[in-house]
């Protein structure tokens, strides 16, 4: 059933957000050590702005489609 704002009436019924693909696979694994590697943390990091990346592609859509306030 689609979100109907009674103040915007049928206007927002029924719309999508524009599609925003899945997040990649991860590239980082668990540290070979007690203590992780520059190179392990430099793929977590990455790993992290992907996603946060992902996330904000993903509130932006809502936003724009009106199913969340700007």
């Amino acid at each position: 059933m689609p979100y109907l704002n009674p103040a915007a009436g049928r206007a927002r019924e029924g719309r999508q957000t524009a599609a925003v693909p899945n997040a990649t696979a991860a590239t980082a694994s668990a540290a070979a050590g007690a203590t992780p590697t520059k190179a392990e943390y430099d793929a977590l990091l990455a790993d992290v702005a992907t996603l946060r990346t992902k996330v904000n592609s993903l509130l932006a859509a809502l936003r724009a489609s009106g199913q969340m306030a700007p």
